[in-house]
C-alpha cells in the first residue's frame, strides 16, 4: 500500500470516528432535552388539545382561554407543531394530530391528567429536575425544588383540589387488601385512618364492616374530597373527615388508628414523630395498626434502576423491613401486640402503648 493510500485510509477512518462522536453527542443532547417534556406538560396543563377540539384554533382565542400571552403561547404552539403534536395551516389555525390525541381530557389513558403540572403525578415528576439533590443527600427532590415537601404543597394549594378528586385512588392498591382481609375488624367499633387521603380505604372497610364507624384525618384538599366521597357513597352517617396533620395532636377516642402507606413517605425521625402522635391519641386502650408499603428495590437491570431512582427521588424510605418498623414503633413508646402476614409490597403490624 502506498503512503498516499495509507494517508487516505487513515483520513477516512478519522472522519468516521468524528461523525460517530458527533452522532453520539447529538443523541445524548436529545436524551437530555428539557424543553420538549416541558412543552408537552405545559400543553397538558393548559388543556390546549381540548380547547382546540372545542373550536378555539387560533392563537388569540387560545391565549384568552388559557390566560397566557399570545406571543409566547404561539411560540409554544409552533414548537408543538415541530414535535408532531399539533398541525398548523397556512392561516395559522391549529389542529390536533394523532400523536397529540392522548392529551385530550377524555382519553381513557389519562395522559393529560398525569402530565398536568397541576396534577398529583405531574407535580411529582417536576421535582425530578433536581434529582441531583437526592443522589447527593438521599432526600426527596421535591423540597429542594419547591421549598416544601410534596404532601404539604399539594394538600394546601387550592390548585390541587380537583386533582385529588380526579387522580386520587378510586380502588385499593399496593396490596392494601391485606388490611381488610387479614385483620379482624369484628371487634372494632371505630377507626381513624390517619393520612387517609380521599377515603378510598375507609370506604372499603365500612362497606365490608357495617358496624364500623370511621374518620379520615388528612390535610385540607384530601379531607375535603374524602368528605364528599363519603356522602356520595351513602356512608356519611358513619364516616367523617377531619382536617389536620398527623404531626399535631390527634383527636383521641378511636379503637384503632390506622397508618396505611404513610411511614414510607418520611424519614426515620419524622416516622417516629408520627407514631408518637398516633400513640398519644390511642392512649391505654387504643391500637395502632401499621400497614406500611415495602416497595421492592432490586438493582438487576437498567429498567429497574430507573424505577428505583424515581422512587427514591420522591420517597425517603420506600423500603423498611418489619424489624425496622418495630424499631421505629419502640422509639415512639409502642410495643407489638399482633403481627399479620406480609406480602411482597405490604406488612401489617398492630401496636399498643407500652
Amino acid at each position: 500500500m502506498s503512503a498516499t493510500t495509507a494517508e487516505r485510509t487513515e483520513g477516512t477512518t478519522g472522519e468516521d470516528e468524528l461523525r460517530l462522536a458527533q452522532e453520539r453527542a447529538q443523541e445524548l443532547m436529545q436524551m437530555a432535552d428539557i424543553l420538549r417534556p416541558a412543552a408537552i406538560r405545559t400543553a397538558a396543563t393548559l388543556s390546549l388539545v381540548d380547547h382546540i377540539d372545542a373550536g378555539a384554533t387560533g392563537t388569540a382565542e387560545l391565549a384568552e382561554l388559557t390566560d397566557t400571552r399570545p406571543d409566547l403561547l404561539d411560540m409554544l404552539l409552533r414548537h408543538l407543531v415541530r414535535l408532531g403534536i399539533l398541525d398548523r395551516d397556512e392561516h395559522g389555525r391549529y389542529s390536533v394530530t394523532g400523536l397529540g390525541a392522548p392529551l385530550r381530557g377524555s382519553d381513557p389513558a389519562g395522559v393529560r391528567q398525569h402530565l398536568s403540572m397541576d396534577g398529583l403525578f405531574g407535580r411529582t415528576d417536576l421535582a425530578l429536575i433536581n434529582i441531583l439533590h437526592t443522589v447527593r443527600t438521599g432526600e426527596p427532590a421535591h423540597a429542594s425544588v419547591f421549598g416544601q415537601g410534596y404532601w404539604e404543597t399539594v394538600n394546601e394549594d387550592p390548585r390541587f383540589a380537583d386533582a385529588f378528586r380526579q387522580e386520587g385512588p378510586q380502588q385499593l392498591g399496593w396490596g392494601a387488601e391485606l388490611i381488610h382481609e387479614a385483620y379482624d375488624w369484628s371487634g372494632v367499633g371505630s377507626v381513624t385512618d390517619v393520612g387517609g387521603n380521599n377515603g378510598t380505604l375507609l370506604i372499603e372497610l365500612a362497606l365490608r364492616n357495617p358496624h364500623l364507624r370511621g374518620r379520615v384525618l388528612d390535610l385540607k384538599n384530601a379531607a375535603e374530597v374524602a368528605a364528599l366521597r363519603f356522602e356520595e357513597s351513602g356512608l356519611g352517617d358513619r364516616l367523617t373527615a377531619e382536617t389536620g396533620s398527623f404531626f399535631d395532636p390527634i383527636t383521641p377516642g378511636s379503637d384503632v388508628y390506622l397508618l396505611s402507606a404513610i411511614l414510607a413517605d418520611w424519614d426515620d425521625e419524622q416516622a417516629v414523630a408520627i407514631l408518637r402522635s398516633v400513640a398519644e391519641a390511642a392512649g391505654a386502650d387504643g391500637r395502632v395498626l401499621v400497614a406500611d408499603v415495602n416497595i421492592p428495590v432490586e438493582a438487576d437491570g437498567p429498567a429497574t434502576a430507573g424505577t428505583e431512582l424515581y422512587i427514591r427521588a420522591v420517597m425517603p424510605r420506600p423500603v423498611r423491613t418489619v424489624t425496622e418498623i418495630k424499631a421505629l414503633a419502640a422509639a415512639a413508646g409502642l410495643e407489638p401486640s399482633w403481627e399479620g402476614p406480609a406480602t411482597a409490597v405490604r406488612s401489617l403490624l398492630e401496636f399498643r402503648n407500652a
